[in-house]
């Protein structure tokens, strides 16, 4: 077992060929997503065979808590391995461990590409330590239910034609009505990036949910470079439609979505995932990620409308296993967890305040 030398830049470069011809490689154990998570520090662990090949890693963001003087460790869609070899993820955990009493910290945590149905390495995560987190509400960081299109061997033509048809009517219907779907980089973004933006700000406030910084966005396009686009459909000049797409490891996945609360009748998310699929096929991809599709199975939940656009592109629901967790202070976990639930419940009460107050 070895820790990355970050200052080599043929140790750093062996480590990413790995990951991204790794079938469970992604682009959060890439070392690029280090700088897109810049308030987190990072160790990456790396395990050889006999003949020096790397043949297990796991890229480990570190988030310190000052005020306790401890840590949490995190790999997200970690490990990279065969996660049925017990001995290989023993070792990935010896490392964990010498990470934990170097940076004082009181849990890892880990989410990787694991099946809810693979019982076998679920068991072989089990036999190390780690320990399956219940999620009945999904609230795990990453979600564990995504909705995927295998675009394996196959042309745009035959991807198209396995749409459901209602879906292909509308992808012609709006390029009928002359909505353009453009993408952009690091280097051609500008200010559209404030048409995206003032899309995400309507749908936060339409769907109630918390939206990053503007930064935040400029810092993916920025540190993901060719690997990362962002995509806008405009109608009669104006944005009506965004996403942020990343691509990376033989997946493309679509991870940021906004839509404008007019023109929703010349279907500008139809065109735009489209597009995406288009750009996925074009790099030779395996695999088109729609990403999340939280309580797909209750048509009563509120975000069941998510599934339902998703589903119309003829892919399939993938269910991971989820989090798992292994304590390194118990006592340190459950004051954390007391001060983050408190403090939750502050932060609640503040903006109910201050919604009173606007009032």
């Amino acid at each position: 077992m070895e820790f990355l030398d970050f200052s080599s830049q043929e140790a750093c470069e062996e480590y990413e060929a790995f990951i991204q011809n790794h079938p469970l490689g992604g682009f959060t154990q890439s070392l690029m997503w280090c700088k897109v998570k810049s308030g987190w520090k990072h160790e990456v662990i790396i395990i050889r065979d006999d003949r020096q090949k790397i043949v297990a890693s796991m890229l480990v963001l570190i988030k310190s808590v000052p005020i306790f003087k401890a840590s949490m460790l995190y790999s997200p869609r970690g490990p990279v391995c065969d996660l049925g070899d017990k001995a290989v993820l023993s070792r990935l955990m010896d490392g964990v461990k010498l990470l934990a009493k170097r940076h004082h910290a009181y849990l890892f945590k880990c989410d990787p590409f694991i099946l809810s149905s693979d019982n076998e390495g679920i068991k072989s995560m089990e036999h190390v330590g780690l320990v399956l987190q219940p999620d009945p509400d999904e609230t795990s960081i990453q979600c564990r239910s995504n909705y995927i299109l295998d675009i394996r061997n196959k042309t745009a033509e035959e991807i198209f034609e396995a749409f459901h048809k209602k879906w292909r009517y509308n992808i012609r219907l709006s390029e009928r009505k002359d909505v353009v779907c453009e993408w952009f980089d690091k280097n051609t973004v500008g200010d559209r990036m404030d048409d995206f933006y003032n899309l995400m700000q309507q749908t936060g406030n339409r769907d109630g949910f918390y939206i990053r910084s503007k930064d935040y966005f400029l810092n993916l396009l920025n540190n993901l470079g060719p690997h990362c686009r962002l995509y806008l459909c405009y109608y009669q000049g104006r944005a009506i439609s965004g996403a942020i797409a990343i691509q990376y490891a033989g997946k493309t996945c679509y991870v940021y979505g906004a839509s404008s609360n007019t023109d929703r009748n010349v279907m500008p998310n139809h065109l735009m995932q489209w597009n995406m699929i288009k750009w996925a096929v074009e790099n030779g991809d395996y695999i088109y990620d729609f990403q999340g599709i939280p309580h797909y199975d209750d048509e009563n939940h509120p975000n069941y409308g998510v599934y339902q656009f998703k589903k119309g592109f003829n892919g399939e629901v993938v269910v991971f296993a989820g989090e798992f967790d292994y304590v390194l202070s118990p006592f340190m976990k459950k004051i954390i967890d007391c001060f983050y639930k408190i403090n939750k419940k502050v932060q609640y009460r503040r903006s109910l305040l201050a919604g009173k107050l606007r009032r």
